[in-house]
């Protein structure tokens, strides 16, 4: 993989315009920076409850698909509560994933670094190299559905995916979790868009998916005790690409999304055991416009 370069953090999105799978007109830096990055500290990202759409028969439905729509349309991101996931569920897995990155000696993930397969770039990628575009400072490993014995197969291989195996019945549990929400959000985004609801039940039944874990490891510091990176760009500014992202609650605040509509950073802080949800460049094609814009998270979580 083509390893990016240092100064990757100091540039504005529109330097990989190039990149993009469609117009894409606003700019932003894409790491944070105080002396040039806009706040509003008023604005908040939408809070939506779901349990009208598994409660609330055709009306239910209908209300959360409208409020999740009118979130999609006006800037790409939602909160999504009362979706079913237990908090135990998230709280298990973060631990999960320090434990994943901690006890996995660098040795072992080198036969494990990314490939492309299919729609997903699945594998590990080390610090610096979660792009091929800007060196994040995170690590990050992707699972994709071949990697989960979703379907009991008898030969499935966890080794052929995972360097210590237990982990994919582990992490299974949060896969089986998430994959009971996707037709509900994808029917209620389409029913607001005036398409039949359930135009893509097929091709989004045991469909596949990007399954990514981050690990922030500690900054190196400098002889002066600062550090050595600047103390930004952990995961810099980018947009998803497919058809929407499912991220668990952060434990550590960091999170921000682009409001186009004033070019400024909101703050997303979300309560415990929430998802956010934000739509990528497939509903963006169709919508024409782009969607959503974030800054990932500094600190270290899932």
């Amino acid at each position: 993989m083509h390893k990016a370069d240092d100064s990757g953090i100091k540039s504005l999105n529109q330097d990989y315009q190039r990149y993009e799978q469609v117009d894409k007109p606003q700019r932003y830096g894409l790491s944070e920076n105080d002396s040039v990055d806009a706040y509003d500290e008023q604005a908040e990202i939408q809070v939506i409850d779901m349990q009208p759409w598994f409660a609330g028969g055709a009306q239910g439905q209908q209300q959360f698909a409208q409020q999740l729509g009118r979130a999609m349309e006006d800037i790409g991101f939602a909160i999504i509560v009362n979706h079913g996931v237990p908090q135990q569920l998230y709280d298990d897995i973060e631990q999960q994933v320090l434990q994943f990155f901690q006890t996995i000696p660098e040795t072992a993930r080198q036969p494990y670094l990314a490939q492309r397969h299919g729609s997903v770039n699945q594998g590990y990628f080390p610090v610096r190299e979660t792009s091929q575009i800007h060196p994040d400072l995170v690590e990050g490993w992707v699972f994709c559905r071949r990697a989960f014995n979703l379907d009991n197969q008898a030969d499935f291989d966890a080794c052929k995916f995972w360097p210590q195996p237990q982990f994919e019945a582990i992490f299974r549990r949060l896969i089986v979790a998430h994959e009971a929400l996707i037709l509900p959000l994808m029917q209620s985004m389409l029913r607001y868009l005036g398409c039949a609801p359930n135009l893509y039940d097929q091709r989004l039944t045991a469909t596949n998916f990007g399954f990514r874990l981050n690990y922030y490891p500690p900054l190196e510091t400098t002889n002066d005790g600062g550090a050595s990176d600047g103390g930004g760009g952990r995961m810099l500014g980018h947009e998803d690409v497919d058809l929407f992202t499912l991220l668990p609650t952060p434990s550590v605040e960091g999170l921000q999304v682009l409001n186009r509509a004033t070019g400024k950073w909101i703050r997303l802080q979300a309560p415990p055991g929430s998802l956010i949800i934000n739509t990528g460049d497939y509903i963006a094609a169709h919508q024409q416009r782009p969607l959503s814009f974030h800054h990932a998270p500094r600190g270290q979580t899932t």
